[in-house]
């Protein structure tokens, strides 16, 4: 369930206000409500007449303001890290390479890159 629109601009006062509901009743029963304004008490006949806030945000920027995608890597490049290479080992405590037996860097570069056969499954665990 929505929350009711509380905020105004009153007709009658002209100041930027809420809007009062108070329940109308015949003995103990709600028959309906009383809409005014809580700045200089001015009623409202029904929820069509009440002049609402309007809740939209100016847009002051636009598309063409975007920034544009920033990239760092040439696909070719980002591609070639140990990262993504078949060799690459990671275990609990360090990253090694499998064709050197040396201890490497997610980020390094290797001559002898090969890649992965499938990419979704990251690297392997020792």
């Amino acid at each position: 369930m929505s929350t009711p629109k509380v905020e105004i601009i009153c007709s009658a006062c002209g100041a930027e206000s809420l809007l009062k509901r108070a329940p109308q009743y015949e003995g103990f029963k709600k028959v309906g409500e009383t809409l005014s304004c809580a700045a200089c008490g001015h009623v409202y006949a029904d929820e069509a007449a009440v002049p609402f806030k309007r809740t939209g945000k100016p847009r002051v920027f636009g598309e063409s303001d975007a920034p544009r995608a920033i990239r760092v890597f040439a696909d070719d490049e980002k591609g070639k890290a140990c990262r993504y290479c078949a060799h690459y080992v990671v275990n609990p405590f360090t990253q090694r390479c499998s064709l050197h037996r040396k201890t490497v860097e997610a980020t390094d570069f290797c001559g002898q890159f090969q890649r992965q056969e499938a990419e979704d499954s990251g690297p392997r665990s020792a």
